[in-house]
Order: C-alpha cells, then sequence, then structure tokens
C-alpha cells in the first residue's frame, strides 16, 4: 500500500509541475489566465465506515482550475489591440458558435472584417436609427468600411459679420462683382456639392440707406441672388431685426461637373451693424468633401468609431461583452479562447463600461497573469520538492518491502 500511496504522490506532483511548466511557458501570451492543480486525498475507510485507525491511500488531481485575475494592461499604440481592464469577454464568433476570450489583439482581413489570430470574427452591436443608439436584440461581425466617406453638398452656411454704421452708400450703381466701387464689403466661404468638389462663394454687401443693407451671393463667378433681393435691416441698437430668422436662401446653382444643383440657406443671424469697423467674423458652412479612412478609435465603452480625413466621423458598431456566473465552468478550447458550458452558465451580454463590465483600453493589451514568474518558479521549487519527497518516500518503502521479503525467504 506505501507503495501506491508514494506513487499517487509522485503523480500529483508530476501533474502540479505539468500545470506550472504550461503557466510559465504562457509567459507572454496576450490574455492568458494561469491554472492551479487542486488535489484531494484518498481514504480507504472500513466497512460502514467506522474504522478510527484508518490511513490514507495518497493523493489524486482533483480539478486544474483557472484563475481569472486581471493582468497587467500594457500599452502598444495598435488602435485594434483592446485591453479590457475588469470583467468580461470579448465575444468571438467562430463560424460554429461562439468563443470568448480576454485576449484583444485584433486585425482586419482582406475584407475589411475584425478577426483575431484564429480568424474568428470579433463581435458587436449594430448602429442604430439614432446616433449613439445601438440594436442590443443581435450581434454582428465587426467590419472597418474600406470606401472612401461620402461627400455631403451644402444645404446651409452661417456668417455671423459686423457691418460698419459709418459706411456710406456706394455710388456706383448698379451692383458689379467686378466693380468694387459698387459695394462696401465682402465675405468669401467655400461650398461643396454632391461630388464633393468645391466651390467659392462670396457675399458682397451693399450699404442702402440708414440701417439697411443689400446682400449679392455669387457662386463661382455666378450671381445666384434671387429675384427678390437678399434685404438685410438692423435697428437703432445695431442688432438685425429683418429678416426676423436671419436666414436667406440663395438661388439654386447648376455646378458644370453634373452634380445635382446646390442650394443654400445663409444663415446671418447673430450679425451686426456697430461703429466698428468690418468684420467677417463667424463662417462655417454644413457640406464636405469625400474622406479616406484615416484612422479607427475604440472608446472605454466599445463604441468603434471610423475617422475620415475630411474631418467626419461614423460609429461602426459596439463591442458585445459577455460574463459568466460561473467563470471556472468555462471549457479551455486553446488559444486563450474559451466556450460556454452547462457548469459556466448561458453568456450575461451587455457592453463595456456598464453594470458588472469593466472598460477597454484601446491600443492596449493585457498580458498573461503569469508575465511576473517569481510566483510560479516559487510554485515549481515546492512541487519539485514534493515529488523528490515522495520519491524518498517510495525508495524508502521499496528497501522495507525488499528487507521484509528477504527474512520471509530465509
Amino acid at each position: 500500500m506505501g507503495l501506491n500511496t508514494a506513487l499517487s504522490g509522485i503523480l500529483g506532483a508530476q501533474s502540479d509541475l505539468n500545470v506550472i511548466s504550461n503557466n510559465i511557458a504562457n509567459t507572454n501570451t496576450t490574455g492568458f489566465k494561469a491554472s492551479r492543480a487542486e488535489f484531494g486525498d484518498i481514504f480507504s475507510s472500513t466497512a460502514y465506515n467506522l474504522s478510527t485507525v484508518g490511513v490514507g491511500s495518497g493523493t489524486r488531481l482533483t480539478d486544474t482550475a483557472q484563475l481569472f485575475n486581471q493582468g497587467d494592461i500594457e500599452s502598444t499604440g495598435n488602435s485594434l489591440d483592446v485591453a479590457i481592464d475588469g470583467n468580461g469577454f470579448f465575444t468571438l464568433n467562430t463560424g460554429n458558435g461562439y468563443a470568448y476570450t480576454r485576449a484583444g489583439n485584433f486585425h482586419t482581413n482582406s475584407s475589411g472584417d475584425v478577426i483575431n489570430a484564429e480568424g474568428y470574427n470579433l463581435q458587436v452591436y449594430a448602429p442604430g436609427a439614432t446616433e449613439g443608439t445601438f440594436d442590443t436584440s443581435h450581434l454582428i461581425n465587426l467590419s472597418i468600411p474600406t470606401s472612401e466617406g461620402a461627400a455631403q453638398a451644402t444645404t446651409s452656411a452661417k456668417i455671423v459679420a459686423n457691418l460698419p454704421s459709418g459706411a456710406t452708400t456706394p455710388t456706383t450703381t448698379p451692383f458689379s462683382a467686378s466693380d468694387s466701387t459698387s459695394y462696401n464689403n465682402t465675405t468669401t466661404f467655400t461650398a461643396y456639392d454632391s461630388q464633393g468638389q468645391t466651390h467659392a462663394v462670396t457675399m458682397y454687401y451693399v450699404k442702402t440707406g440708414t440701417n439697411s443693407w443689400q446682400a449679392h451671393a455669387v457662386v463661382d463667378g455666378t450671381d445666384v441672388t434671387p429675384s427678390s433681393g437678399l434685404d438685410l435691416t438692423f435697428d437703432s441698437n445695431g442688432q438685425l431685426s429683418s429678416p426676423s430668422s436671419g436666414k436667406l436662401a440663395l438661388a439654386t446653382y447648376t455646378p458644370s461637373n453634373g452634380a445635382s444643383p446646390v442650394n443654400i440657406t445663409l444663415d446671418m443671424s447673430g450679425s451686426t451693424q456697430y461703429g466698428t469697423s468690418y468684420s467677417a467674423g463667424t463662417v462655417s458652412q454644413d457640406g464636405y468633401q469625400a474622406g479616406t479612412l484615416a484612422s479607427i478609435d475604440i472608446g472605454s465603452d466599445g463604441i468603434v468609431t471610423a475617422n475620415y480625413s475630411n474631418g467626419q466621423d461614423t460609429q461602426v458598431g459596439q463591442l458585445a461583452m459577455a460574463n459568466f456566473t460561473n467563470e471556472q465552468g468555462l471549457a479551455q478550447v486553446g488559444n486563450t479562447n474559451w466556450k460556454a458550458t452547462s457548469t459556466s452558465g448561458q453568456a450575461i451580454m451587455g457592453t463595456a463600461n456598464s453594470g458588472q463590465f469593466g472598460d477597454l483600453q484601446s491600443g492596449s493589451l493585457e498580458s498573461s497573469t503569469t508575465a511576473d514568474t517569481t510566483s510560479q518558479l516559487v510554485a515549481m521549487i515546492q512541487a519539485q520538492q514534493a515529488y523528490q519527497a515522495n520519491a524518498q518516500v517510495l525508495s524508502t518503502t521499496n528497501t522495507l518491502t525488499s528487507t521484509l521479503m528477504s527474512a520471509i525467504s530465509r
């Protein structure tokens, strides 16, 4: 019996060393979680379990527990590297169900899909109808748009200007954009058509009387002042009183490049007529040219945003996070991936930085929990000592058995 008891101790120590060696081997594996060998004693009881002098029969491996401790977070600068700070797992579509991982070293394939090293697709919630909302009823593959962002034609522009109250009525009439003596001041801004082509829009201001002005609009040399005129009237305090909304509708401009006609509403609200000199103030418009993908941002809440060279951005999804009632029940499937089992329970889905889920850090990775090998090396020494001690017991028991058999044979 002593031989079997010592053998069980040797086998137990060997199992412990196997677990420790696996931990040490994965010190550089992103998102790796250390395991721990757990043992139970073997006790052979007598009939009716009434013996008070029974001796144990050794030890056995009862479980290889997974330790889901937080690993250190290290910066990488790669926007598709994502670390989880706190609870939760990334959700992956394997093509044959879902897998879950803490390893956030993702990249794109030739189709623009975001995948991990095994080619599994990272799962997100699709953008909702309203900016900043997402459809959490189902999961989709995260795909980074590779096409250019569409251009948007200018439909509105805003100018906040100060027209000098001391200006005199021009002596030259009628207005002519080519004759500077027929107007007082100008403001120029860039507008875009439906193809993203730029067009220079110049507003000319002509003082027509006390507190009254007339504006003229010219796009690429074409006068787009409506037949009804663009009249501006200020009150005695220098505030714009007419039009009351401050908005002026320019006539339609049809580009020569085949783009759709451009219709711009000019907002002059906030403009003034003070005794100071002319000032163009604020000039803005809502159009933009087509843009190429410039960068990808992933927020702490998992919202993935595509940024374009034209200054626009688009939300393409929100990372779907998973958690489990019993993490220890997850089945390891290799490459730092796990799958749900009846022991772990079904995945509890949600989003980062909310409820029971931790937040995300883009441009970072969670290192292995065995990156600092000190504790593993200490555990290895202890397992080695246990192995040597059991081997000594085995040797001693063998010697005693040999002595006994030798005595009996005499």
